[in-house]
C-alpha cells in the first residue's frame, strides 16, 4: 500500500474499523474450523491477525489506535448489557451471595497482586506495574485504573488479553482436578480470573455460567477501581 493512499485512508476511522472487523470474522471462522479449542480463543486469533495485517501494510499502531478509539467507546455500553443475563439469572445468585462475598474480596486483591510481585521481582519499572495491576480487570474499568496509576494503556491492553487467554484452559483444569461441574462456580471463576474473554467462554458452556461470569467480572471491576488507586497511592505507586 502506498503511503499517499495509506495516510489517505488512515485519516479517517474507516480503515481501522474494516481491519478490525475483518479480523474478527476471520479469527471466528478459524475458531470454528479448529473445532473451537478452548485454549486457543477466537481474540487470540484475531489479534495476531490484525497485528499481522498492521505490520503488512505498515500502519503504525498510534494511527490505528486513534481511528479504533470509538470501538473501544462501545467496550462500555457492551459491558453494561450484560446485566440482563444477571436479572435473568438473580435468583441463583441469591443462593451463593455469602460464599460470593467472601472469595471475591481474596480472589480479586490476590489477582493484582501476584502479577505486580512477579513483575516487581523481575525489575519492572514503576510505568510497567502500573500497567498490569488491573490485568484481571474488564478492558472499560481497567483503562480507567490504568491511567489513575499513570501505567501505559497499550502495555495494559496486551496484559488483558494473556490473562484472559490463559485463565480459560487453567479454569478448565482446576475445575477438572478439583471435580468442579457447577456452570455458577466455574462461570464465576472464568469472570473474575478472565473478565470478558473467560465471560465469552462461559456463555459458551451455559446461560448460568454466563450470568456468573458477568457477575464475577462486574464485581472484580467494581471492586478493583475501589481499592487498587487508592492503595497505589499509599504505597507511593511501589517506587
Amino acid at each position: 500500500m502506498t503511503d499517499a493512499l495509506l495516510t489517505r485512508l488512515s485519516s479517517t476511522p474507516l480503515l481501522a474499523v474494516v481491519l478490525t472487523l475483518a479480523a474478527y470474522l476471520v479469527g471466528n471462522a478459524l475458531y470454528r474450523r479448529l473445532k473451537q479449542p478452548s485454549w486457543l480463543p477466537p481474540i487470540l486469533l484475531s489479534a495476531v491477525l490484525l497485528a499481522g495485517l498492521l505490520a503488512l501494510i505498515g500502519l503504525p499502531y498510534a494511527i490505528y489506535q486513534q481511528g479504533a478509539s470509538w470501538l473501544t467507546f462501545l467496550l462500555g455500553p457492551a459491558t453494561v448489557a450484560l446485566g440482563m443475563p444477571l436479572y435473568q439469572q438473580l435468583p441463583r445468585i441469591v443462593e451463593l451471595w455469602r460464599p460470593l462475598v467472601v472469595c471475591l474480596p481474596l480472589a480479586a486483591t490476590l489477582a493484582a497482586l501476584y502479577a505486580l510481585g512477579i513483575a516487581w521481582l523481575l525489575g519492572a519499572s514503576p510505568e510497567v506495574l502500573a500497567s498490569l495491576a488491573a490485568k484481571s480487570v474488564t478492558a472499560p474499568i481497567a483503562i480507567g485504573i490504568t491511567e489513575q496509576l499513570g501505567g501505559r494503556v497499550p502495555l495494559l491492553m496486551g496484559a488483558l488479553l494473556i490473562t484472559g487467554v490463559t485463565a480459560i484452559p487453567l479454569v478448565s483444569l482446576a475445575a477438572r482436578l478439583l471435580r468442579i461441574s457447577d456452570d455458577r462456580l466455574i462461570g464465576f471463576a472464568l469472570g473474575l480470573n478472565g473478565h470478558a474473554i473467560g465471560t465469552v467462554r462461559a456463555f459458551d458452556l451455559s446461560p448460568t455460567a454466563g450470568a456468573f461470569a458477568s457477575l464475577g467480572m462486574s464485581l472484580t471491576g467494581i471492586f478493583t477501581a475501589l481499592w487498587l488507586p487508592l492503595a497505589w497511592h499509599l504505597v507511593g505507586g511501589l517506587g
